[in-house]
């Protein structure tokens, strides 16, 4: 199985690198919720979304985002960092956007399955704003480079963030 590993020029993964963008707080090893921050780790793919009217299935374990669909961030609530539909009366984000960044997504594990609270949800690989444009903690790339991630990543695959990196000033790569 080939994982992915963030370096300080970019993401390795089947022997080329991509350029991406992680987030704004830059890596951290004490990763809170709303910190902006990529965690530190060795994190699994353990899911893909993505939009079926936009695009086709990259992979047959990709599961739809249908129009209900949200990501829960609402810390102390039994369902954070979860999958869960609208109507959701705790805080959340949409995984049906107008933009196109969560078009295609794929799922860490990152305090997942069983979330503690206040260390931080939604760690995603997804389509980037712009070129160097920060995420509020997740990794992203170009749209044309995240669909070839995707086409060939495998379920249980490793996102490998180094503790090194956090030393660095760099928040895009």
């Amino acid at each position: 199985m080939s994982d992915l590993r963030l370096t300080p020029i970019g993401l390795r993964f089947n022997g080329k690198r991509f350029p991406c963008t992680i987030g704004k707080g830059g890596i951290k090893t004490n990763k809170r919720e709303g910190d902006g921050a990529t965690p530190v780790g060795c994190h699994r793919i353990v899911g893909m979304l993505y939009r079926p009217d936009r695009i086709p299935a990259p992979q047959p374990w990709a599961e739809p985002i249908g129009n209900f669909d949200l990501w829960s961030d609402a810390s102390g609530q039994p369902d954070y960092n979860q999958l869960v539909r609208a109507p959701y009366l705790h805080s959340h984000e949409k995984l049906r956007r107008a933009d196109p960044l969560y078009d295609l997504v794929l799922l860490t594990d990152w305090n997942w399955p069983n979330a503690k609270p206040g260390e931080g949800s939604a760690i995603f690989i997804h389509q980037y704003r712009r070129k160097g444009y920060p995420t509020e903690g997740c990794i992203a790339f170009r749209r044309d480079h995240l669909r070839w991630i995707a086409q060939r990543i495998e379920r249980g695959a490793k996102v490998i963030v180094p503790k090194a990196l956090s030393r660095s000033h760099a928040h895009q790569r």
